[in-house]
Order: C-alpha cells, then sequence, then structure tokens
C-alpha cells in the first residue's frame, strides 16, 4: 500500500472493537498495535515487558503522583506517553498500521491518513459478549464492563481534550450490535476505502 493509512479504533469493553480492530487489520494487511505496543517499548527501552502490563491505558492515580519540572513520578503517566511518542514515530515515518485505543484519534490527529473510528454497543449486547468470553456471571460482566469503561473513560480524557465516545471526536462512530462484527466490519471497510478514494 503506497499511502499512509493509519485506523484508529476507541472502544467500548464488550463492543467487540478489538475483534473488528484485528479484522480491519487483516482485511488492509496492516500491523496491529494495541498492548503489543509495550512489548516493543519494552525491548527499546530495555525494561521487562511484564512490569508495563499493569499500567496499560489506566488513569493516573492523581492521589500518589506529582510532576515536577516537567517530569512525573507516575508510571502510568510515563508508559501513556512512551506509548504516545512510539506512535507519532511510526506515523512520522509513513507508516500505515491499525491501533487500538490510546488516544490514538487525538495523538495522531495531524496525519492525513488517519481514520478513527468509536464501536459502542447496547448494553444488554456487550454483557452478552463479556459473559461468553471471559465466562462470567451477568452481574460480574456488568460489573466489568462498568469498570473497564471507567478507566478507559477516565485515561482518555486525562490526556485528550475531547471526549472519550463522544462521535464528533471520530470520522465514524459505530453500534456493532446493530449489524453484528462481522458487518459492521463490512460497513467499516467500505467506508474506509472510500475516503481514502476521495484523498487521491
Amino acid at each position: 500500500m503506497g499511502k499512509q493509512l493509519i485506523i484508529s479504533v476507541g472502544r467500548e469493553f464488550g463492543s467487540g472493537g478489538h475483534v473488528i480492530a484485528e479484522e480491519l487489520a487483516r482485511r488492509f494487511e496492516l500491523p496491529l498495535y494495541d498492548n503489543n505496543l509495550l512489548e516493543h517499548i519494552a525491548e527499546e527501552k530495555e525494561i521487562s515487558h511484564e512490569s508495563l502490563k499493569k499500567y496499560d491505558e489506566r488513569p493516573k492515580n492523581r492521589l500518589f503522583s506529582r510532576t515536577v519540572r516537567g517530569y512525573s513520578n507516575s508510571m502510568q503517566e510515563n508508559l501513556a506517553n512512551m506509548q504516545f511518542d512510539y506512535l507519532k514515530k511510526k506515523a512520522a515515518a509513513g507508516e500505515s498500521f491499525v491501533i487500538v485505543g490510546r488516544c490514538s484519534e487525538t495523538i495522531l490527529k495531524g496525519f492525513d491518513g488517519l481514520v478513527s473510528i468509536f464501536v459502542l454497543g447496547d448494553p444488554d449486547v456487550k454483557a452478552e459478549r463479556i459473559r461468553k468470553v471471559y465466562g462470567v456471571s451477568e452481574e460480574e460482566a456488568r460489573r466489568m464492563m462498568k469498570r473497564e469503561d471507567w478507566n478507559r473513560k477516565s485515561y482518555h480524557n486525562y490526556y485528550c481534550k475531547g471526549k472519550w465516545g463522544d462521535s464528533r471526536n471520530y470520522d465514524f462512530s459505530i453500534n456493532s450490535s446493530r449489524l453484528g462484527i462481522e458487518k459492521t466490519v463490512d460497513m467499516l471497510e467500505n467506508c474506509i476505502r472510500a475516503r481514502m478514494e476521495s484523498n487521491c
């Protein structure tokens, strides 16, 4: 693919956004970056990948963190900035890829090849999906949904001016519960290809 394409996928927990990102990466033959970003960063910085995992896409703990002369003691904030820098470097080098979350619709906004998507879903459908994927009760699925979405929202809104999930901040917002995962991917693929053609 000659022209740069960066597909940013934000998602509600249980919406199938990650599966949709994987399938878009497959269809457009692009690398997918999600929590595997940690492996790349750990290798680059020569630190343990496992030690970074618990801080990934987590909001900064304001009670126990402080910033002095531009340096933060918050692992969450430091890791977030390492990921942002890594993605900006990839994009600036002209690389094409799919990225899940990580404020990518905002931090990569200046790149012409960016297509930003937010995947949401109906609460009942999301809870059922979580229940099946994680093998938990419906009650636990709803707790997980609430907790994970709160974490994602808090993380996103700390680093970005635009609010997490606000359709005005994305090129496409789509409810995956309406068409199901495969047809949602079909629709997004068509939209992205049309967008690429219009930018030629």
